[in-house]
């Protein structure tokens, strides 16, 4: 399991178990997470495999991204390299 942070200041990210999926409800605060959030959009969209990471936008820089179980640690990962997220480690 992952542990994650973020500024509370620039997004608002609430995670929750859907069966097999993991789901996003996300809200970005401030103009360079959301560019952020749309440049994790892109890598997974330009990606070969079309059911790995969903996104859907909504009114007000509000998204829900569905992220299939084996893809997590990536999609965990590349909120951090895109800085995203401030910190992430391994939980034991």
């Amino acid at each position: 399991m992952l542990r994650y942070e973020y500024d509370k200041l620039k997004l608002n990210m609430q995670e929750k178990a859907n069966g097999n999926d993991v789901e996003f409800d996300i809200r970005c605060l401030d103009g360079a997470i959301m560019e952020a959030i749309k440049r994790v959009q892109e890598l997974f969209e330009d990606n070969d495999v079309h059911t790995d990471v969903l996104f859907y936008a909504y009114p007000n820089h509000e998204y829900r991204v569905i992220v299939r179980q084996d893809y997590y640690v990536d999609f965990i990962l590349a909120l951090m390299k895109h800085r995203v997220l401030q910190r992430v480690e391994w939980m034991t």
